[in-house]
């Protein structure tokens, strides 16, 4: 059912939206508390247990904040909990990887000519490296070696990337990408609901029953929140990187997602130094615009071979687009206003790759995007971009019936 494309487009980008309003609070709050805590001050008036205290202005307003570093004397009648922002970032990723990833495997995860496995076995492997990947690094935080901070995150690093070139092994050069973005939220994420959240509840235990809290609660809980600081500006990265072919689908791009998570840390020390008051080390933006430069560089490499157009082109899924009666006139439509851009090598001027990596040079190319070209090109007047290249009202026409009667209806 054609019908089924369009209420699917929509329910993604539904998702989608949830998940960026999600993303912006939680990132932002985390941000916020961290350049909170960094900026504290230690003053002899402070009540008792008080860690610091920092003073804002915002929105006309003077804020007054104190920190205690375990817990005040008693249980404040009011407190707030951050923790659903986390929650539902993680969630509504989650869902739209379903909807994308999962219910396109076919086109958005497998590239048998990277590994030929059924998309099923690739949707258990995604799920898989998920939940292995957390298990993993919560033991090894609590493992001696996660007593030193940096030791750890140095190790963490080292399996960011050895799951960077995993996932490049397996999945779309796409996919792999934003897998290594879902699997670095997943770990934050957890961090939340399963250390910082029960953490903070021991203690708020522990206040309501009169006890003394433990610190070690409050230092678990900072050192997981830290590593969640660093490593938010690459998973950022790594999702807005579906757009950019460059950035996922060349021979480095590996070593590419390792220097992105090197450019997180770079950016973030730079911020970080500055809220605690400690100077302004401008050599970390150095560093960063030549990782960046180091990066653009890599782009250039040749592509892999073998994409996910390509894979899908021979999926029996795809074989009724082209073989409907309407294809030979949708295959013209498509090589006339389309392939100047998405080819692999455009003829208009200023583009080097194809956009988002999709090509539409052959029979095949056409079918395995043929959901993309109905929504982009018949139902919507999305493409060709300002309709530079002046598909006709009856071309996009013949490009919707040939989709919904290839999908088993008829339009109207």
């Amino acid at each position: 059912m054609y019908e089924y494309a369009i209420m699917w487009e929509w329910l993604a980008f539904a998702v989608r939206w949830l998940h960026v309003i999600t993303a912006i609070a939680w990132i932002g709050s985390s941000f916020y508390f961290i350049a909170l805590d960094l900026g504290l001050v230690k003053r002899a008036h402070l009540p008792v247990g008080a860690y610091g205290e920092e003073w804002q202005v915002h929105g006309g307003g003077f804020y007054h904040i104190q920190k205690y570093l375990v817990a005040p004397a008693m249980m404040p009648e009011h407190l707030t909990w951050f923790k659903w922002e986390a929650y539902t970032t993680w969630l509504s990723g989650f869902a739209l990887l379903c909807l994308v990833y999962y219910g396109g495997a076919d086109l958005f995860l497998v590239d048998r000519h990277v590994l030929d496995i059924s998309s099923t076995t690739a949707i258990l492997l995604s799920l898989a490296s998920l939940g292995v990947g957390w298990l993993f690094y919560d033991l090894l935080c609590k493992s001696p070696l996660g007593k030193n901070t940096w030791t750890l995150m140095g190790l963490l690093y080292v399996a960011l990337v050895a799951m960077a070139w995993g996932y490049t092994q397996v999945f779309t050069g796409r996919a792999a990408f934003l897998h290594l973005g879902a699997f670095t939220a997943t770990i934050m994420s957890a961090n939340v609901f399963f250390i910082i959240m029960p953490n903070q509840r021991i203690v708020v235990a522990d206040l309501i029953a009169g006890r003394t809290p433990d610190p070690k609660y409050g230092a678990i809980a900072k050192q997981r929140s830290l590593h969640n600081n660093y490593l938010t500006l690459p998973v950022i990265f790594f999702m807005l990187s579906n757009h950019y072919p460059l950035a996922f689908a060349t021979a480095y791009s590996w070593i590419i997602a390792a220097l992105v998570f090197l450019m997180g840390v770079t950016i973030r020390h730079w911020f970080n130094t500055t809220h605690a008051r400690k100077g302004r080390p401008t050599w970390t933006w150095l560093v960063t615009v030549l990782l960046f430069i180091l990066i653009m560089w890599l782009s250039t490499a040749p592509k892999l071979p073998g994409t996910a157009a390509e894979t899908a082109a021979v999926s029996p899924a795809f074989a009724r687009f082209a073989e409907n009666a309407h294809f030979p006139a949708v295959r013209d439509t498509v090589s006339t206003r389309c392939s100047m851009c998405h080819a692999a090598e455009p003829v208009y001027e200023g583009l080097v790759r194809p956009p988002k990596g999709v090509m539409l040079e052959n029979d095949g190319e056409i079918a395995a995007h043929a959901r993309e070209i109905y929504l982009q090109a018949g139902r919507s007047h999305a493409m060709p971009p300002g309709n530079l290249t002046d598909m006709t009202a009856d071309e996009r026409a013949l490009i919707a019936a040939w989709f919904e009667s290839a999908a088993g209806t008829t339009t109207q």
